[in-house]
């Protein structure tokens, strides 16, 4: 999250990012990405009426871009932001959409330059009311028609989805470049009755080179328990998948 690396995130000086990025390296991990984006600052909003607040929030989210590319090479910007995306009240829908849209298709050509891809995540329709499903992500990756946006699958956001997870994985294998896996309550791997299987198989088949990331939120366990158990969980039921 941008906003746990300062207030003002797309500020940081350059020695600091790459201060960060030495340390990510140094110790043995990559850097995958940014998620939760307009946190912070307070007031940032993708789809308000309002055409200059509508244009502060995209400029930084190509700020942003510069951010994720100075952290480490193939960086994802993975779009949530649910309160600061969801269309606002008295707007309709198609209205937020166009917004949403366009303000994509603004900053992707600058993604696309620094081998960064924007994620259109869909989101669970208690939490957000605009793109709920990944038909509806999917469409507005198409609609976009840019290398540097694309979609994702997150196991906790598909309360909207009809159809079996590991169906909508395959028919939209080709836009999906990323993956969150949890409990249906948003709880760690394993703790829950969840079948992972099915989704981890078409990843398979398919070749998916992506990450898969753990995403809870629930801490309680604590990390290390959190991180161990969950993939214990799932590297048994990889093992048991058919080669």
């Amino acid at each position: 999250m941008p906003g746990t690396l300062s207030d003002d995130p797309v500020s940081i000086p350059s020695a600091r990012r790459a201060e960060l990025r030495r340390i990510v390296s140094d110790h043995g991990l990559e850097f995958v990405g940014l998620h939760n984006l307009l946190s912070v600052p307070a007031g940032l909003h993708a789809t308000a009426s309002d055409p200059t607040l509508r244009t502060r929030a995209w400029d930084f989210v190509r700020s942003l871009a510069d951010l994720c590319a100075d952290l480490g090479p193939n960086g994802i910007l993975v779009f949530g932001s649910a309160k600061q995306r969801a269309a606002p009240e008295g707007v309709p829908m198609a209205d937020a959409i166009a917004r949403f849209r366009d303000g994509l298709a603004s900053v992707a050509p600058h993604a696309r330059d620094l081998h960064v891809t924007i994620l259109i995540e869909p989101l669970a329709p208690n939490l957000c009311n605009l793109v709920n499903r990944l038909e509806e992500a999917v469409s507005l990756v198409r609609a976009i028609d840019s290398s540097a946006v694309r979609t994702m699958f997150d196991v906790h956001n598909t309360l909207d989805e009809t159809e079996p997870h590991a169906v909508l994985v395959d028919r939209y294998f080709e836009d999906i470049r990323h993956v969150h896996v949890n409990e249906l309550d948003g709880r760690h791997c394993g703790t829950g009755a969840y079948d992972f299987k099915p989704v981890l198989e078409v990843l398979r088949r398919r070749s998916y080179a992506g990450w898969i990331s753990l995403e809870v939120f629930d801490f309680t366990p604590g990390a290390e328990t959190i991180a161990g158990e969950s993939l214990r969980h799932l590297e048994r039921l990889i093992a048991e998948l058919p080669s």
